[in-house]
């Protein structure tokens, strides 16, 4: 790619559109934004994914303000479509929660619907072309710039830490404290065992959030990076470039299905976590 007189190599181009418009300690020692791929892997824990943080806090601002407005000015008669549409989400995130969920708790249902559409969101930037925001950016003096915050860990790791302590709340709420323990170290084996038992669901509890969160960021990365891949064949000449739209366009397709999907995945896992936490051992 070429930008402002600017040429990439395919690995640099491949890292460049990967690499996250960082704002952290610099080499001097000074505080600012990664100007190179050199600096911002230099930057490690201590930088912020000043994308990611934005365009995540964005999406979720234009899912709060869609929804607003489709309530304020929902009415009672014939909906018009993007009303019917809202509502068709609702009652099939309700109807899923309520098959999952039969504990009350007036808050899980508002929490799917909410992972739901702002994961659906965020997975859905991976459809604008790879080139056209980051080359934009460039233009005004953005050195990098990546569009899809599930594609950063540090978003879908964020997320999915936040459900687990959702977890943990409701666990030692619903269970007590000697409940919980006694959860973990009296089961799936006799109490003599209680050491290896509470090793063994110990090990399950922390891998819940790390799968939430890994699963999700995998999935979308790995398809951002066939974007990329495809967006590098139309270097290739005439060929590879009609070859590479037809590969980009039956790519998005398919993509479609696998934003969707990993958005009510995670929505769902969210769910079953909190059934798990809300249920009492004496009660089944």
């Amino acid at each position: 790619m070429a930008s402002d007189g600017k040429e990439f190599s395919s690995q640099e181009y491949v890292t460049h559109h990967l690499t996250n418009l960082k704002w952290g300690k610099l080499p001097d020692g000074s505080w600012g934004f990664a100007h190179s791929t050199e600096e911002a892997a230099q930057m490690g824990l201590l930088s912020i994914h000043v994308d990611a943080m934005l365009w995540s806090i964005g999406l979720g601002v234009v899912f709060l303000l869609l929804f607003g407005l489709v309530a304020r000015r929902a009415t009672s008669g014939v909906p018009g479509g993007l009303q019917n549409f809202i509502e068709v989400i609702i009652e099939f995130i309700d109807t899923t929660v309520g098959e999952i969920f039969t504990y009350t708790n007036k808050m899980v249902a508002p929490m799917a619907l909410t992972i739901f559409v702002w994961v659906f969101l965020m997975n859905l930037m991976d459809l604008v072309p790879v080139d056209w925001v980051p080359w934009t950016m460039y233009q005004a003096g953005v050195e990098f710039h990546r569009i899809v915050p599930t594609t950063d860990v540090n978003i879908t790791m964020g997320m999915a830490a936040t459900v687990f302590l959702m977890v943990l709340y409701y666990s030692f709420r619903r269970k007590g404290v000697g409940g919980f323990i006694g959860e973990l170290a009296f089961h799936p084996f006799p109490k003599v065992l209680a050491p290896f038992n509470l090793v063994l669901e110990g090990v399950t509890l922390i891998a819940k959030p790390i799968s939430l969160g890994l699963r999700l960021f995998g999935n979308l990365y790995a398809g951002e990076m066939i974007f990329i891949l495809i967006a590098l064949m139309y270097t290739g000449g005439v060929l590879m470039f009609g070859f590479g739209g037809v590969l980009q366009l039956a790519w998005a397709l398919f993509h479609v299905l696998i934003i969707t999907l990993q958005a009510f995945i995670f929505a769902v896992l969210s769910v079953v976590y909190l059934a798990q936490a809300h249920e009492v051992a004496d009660e089944h």
